[in-house]
Formats: structure tokens, C-alpha cells, sequence
């Protein structure tokens, strides 16, 4: 976050991965660093160009095929928390671990830290929240045009895996509140996954005249009351245009499309000046609303949001955890 934020300050257009910031107060920094050098940063949230998304965002929710929408389910059923217990060690040497832990909390060395495990540990990251509700949050509020969320409510905890190094949650539920309208997220790392049929990490719009059920593998809309989908379009695959997506390593290829499409944008619009599509506020929100709910499952209460003041309504203790300490010699940054 901290480098993206400097890039701003010395007049480097960026690309961001999600969630954009640790805190609340790095989002707002991104934000107002972005502004105020007329920096054009987009955020990893790649739903936003993802090709049969699209295709749904305009022929099924904009056109009203589902009517009046009230309620929508987000959700990630994927085994995707680490679940070895490894002991601590000794960082590698070729691993300088004082200037990879940055300002966050110095643990013990451990093998599950580097590369890519960090992502078990809350003092690196948001949690799956962070890691997989921000995409499908995003989504829902691209596709329906929504703001910040006003109401943020989370339970959850580590309720089956209590054995494992990893301290994030196994098992959270968040409802996020909008003018008119619920968006509630579920996920859980153990156990079954959702009823044949369904993604295992998606969305489902419920309307008043009909159902969508939208990932990154497609889409699916049902009209009410019918047993079978009237639409339905699966993942677009680009293996013709570009056959390097059957061999590139570790290429998810079912959002290569996504990427491609993002990096378009992102490359437009440093020409064009204008906000991409997964600007950087955009972004901020969608984070923001994530990291609101860790809070509010932490502090066991729900919480009220300002989103012009940037501040939680009436809770000073939940309001000090926006900008998380740092770890000298590292100074947080302001907006």
C-alpha cells in the first residue's frame, strides 16, 4: 500500500491489487493521494471487466429482467484456508523478513508466512473477507450502482479448524446495508459447499420477477416461477485469440479474458485521464465495507458508517481501529 501511495506522490499512474489498503485510513490516503496528483489507479477488481459479467450487468439487471431486487447472497465455499501447523523457524536467507514484515506486527518466522500463506494470518491481511468478499461485494455494487454501505453487521470465528497456524476465520457471515436493499455475505472453509448447481463462489440476486446467479465461471437467470434458466452463458475462454493462455504458468485461464480487459482499461485510461473502471475509490469502498465488517465482528456490535466523514457513527473505540499502529521505523500515511 505504502508504495502505491509514494508512486501517487511522485506522479506514477498505478495498478493496485485488492483489498487496496490494511486500514481504513491507507484507503483514504490512496484516495486522496490519487486525487490530489491526478493519478490515474485502478484496483485488481476484476469482476468489473469480466466479459459474460458484463453481459449480465446490462441485458438482466439493467434491463429489469429480475425486477425489484431486494436481497442478495454472496458467498465462497472454497477449502481455501491453510490448515497445516507447521513450527517456527528461522526466515531463509535470501529473505530479508524485517523489510517483507514492513509495518505489521513481527511474528515468528514461519513457513506458511512466505510465499503466499500470509494470507492465514490477520496481521498481513483481511481474512477471506479481504481476500474473496471484496471481489463479489465489488461486483454487486458495480452491477447495481450502489454507494458505501450505511449499516455493516459480521459474526463469525474459527469454529471447526482449531488446530491449524492460521488465525483468520473458518466460518463468517456480514450483512451490509444499502438504501433498500441487503447484500449478505457467508463463507465457510470446511464442510460441503452449496447445493448441486450452485458456483461455490458467487452471487445471487434475488428480484421479484426472477433470479441471477453470477461467477467467474457465468451466469445463470431463471424467471420466476420457472424450473429452467432462460438465459445462460458460461465463462468466455480467448484460446484462439491468445494460445499462450493454454500454456503460461499458473494462469488461472478462466479470467484471463478479466485481466486482459482490466489492464486494457487501466493502459486507456492513463492516455485519457479518466477514471478506469475499478478506480481507485471505487475500490476504497469496497475494502472499506470488508475491513468494517472484521471490526464488527470483532468488536461484537454492528456499525453505522459515514461515508463523507470517513468515520464510524457514534463509537470512538471502533473509530481508533481505522488506522492500525505501525511498526517503527515505518510512519502510516495521512490523507
Amino acid at each position: 500500500m505504502g508504495l502505491n501511495f509514494a508512486a501517487c506522490q511522485a506522479g506514477a499512474d498505478v495498478y493496485v491489487q485488492k483489498p487496496v489498503s490494511y486500514d481504513v485510513a491507507e484507503g483514504q490516503a490512496m484516495v486522496a493521494a490519487a486525487r490530489k496528483h491526478g493519478r490515474t489507479a485502478q484496483v485488481g477488481l476484476q469482476r468489473r471487466s469480466t466479459p459474460h459479467l458484463i453481459t449480465a450487468r446490462d441485458r438482466i439487471i439493467k434491463e429489469g429482467k429480475l425486477g425489484k431486487i431486494d436481497y442478495v447472497e454472496i458467498y465462497c465455499y472454497y477449502h481455501m484456508r491453510a490448515t497445516q501447523n507447521p513450527p517456527d523457524s528461522a526466515p531463509p536467507q535470501e529473505l530479508d523478513y524485517e523489510m517483507w514484515t514492513g509495518p505489521a506486527p513481527m511474528r515468528p518466522y514461519n513457513k506458511l508466512v512466505h510465499p503466499r500463506s500470509w494470507r492465514a494470518f490477520m496481521e498481513y491481511g483481511n481474512g477471506i473477507m479481504g481476500d474473496m468478499c471484496v471481489h463479489m461485494l465489488d461486483m454487486v455494487r458495480w452491477m447495481m450502482d450502489l454507494p458505501m454501505p450505511t449499516h455493516i453487521d459480521s459474526t463469525g470465528g474459527i469454529f471447526v479448524d482449531k488446530k491449524s497456524k492460521a488465525n483468520i476465520t473458518d466460518t463468517q457471515t456480514a450483512t451490509f446495508e444499502f438504501p433498500n436493499l441487503r447484500v449478505v455475505w457467508t463463507h465457510r472453509s470446511w464442510g460441503d459447499g452449496p447445493a448441486a448447481g450452485k458456483f461455490p463462489w458467487g452471487a445471487t440476486f434475488y428480484g421479484d420477477k426472477g433470479t441471477l446467479e453470477a461467477s467467474v465461471m457465468g451466469y445463470s437467470f431463471w424467471e420466476s416461477g420457472k424450473k429452467d434458466p432462460a438465459v445462460k452463458e458460461d465463462v468466455v475462454y480467448e484460446f484462439e485469440q491468445f494460445p499462450e493462455d493454454r500454456t503460461e504458468k499458473d494462469l488461472e485461464r478462466h479470467v484471463a479474458a478479466a485481466i486482459r480487459g482490466h489492464m486494457k482499461n487501466f493502459l486507456e485510461c492513463i492516455e485519457s485521464r479518466k477514471h478506469p473502471v475499478s478506480d481507485i475509490e471505487q475500490g476504497y469502498m469496497s475494502t472499506t465495507a470488508c475491513i468494517l465488517a472484521n471490526l464488527s465482528m470483532q468488536l461484537g456490535r454492528s456499525l453505522t458508517w459515514d461515508h463523507a466523514a470517513g468515520r464510524v457513527v457514534n463509537d470512538a473505540e471502533a473509530n481508533r481501529l481505522l488506522r492500525r499502529p505501525y511498526r517503527a521505523p515505518w510512519v502510516h500515511p495521512v490523507a
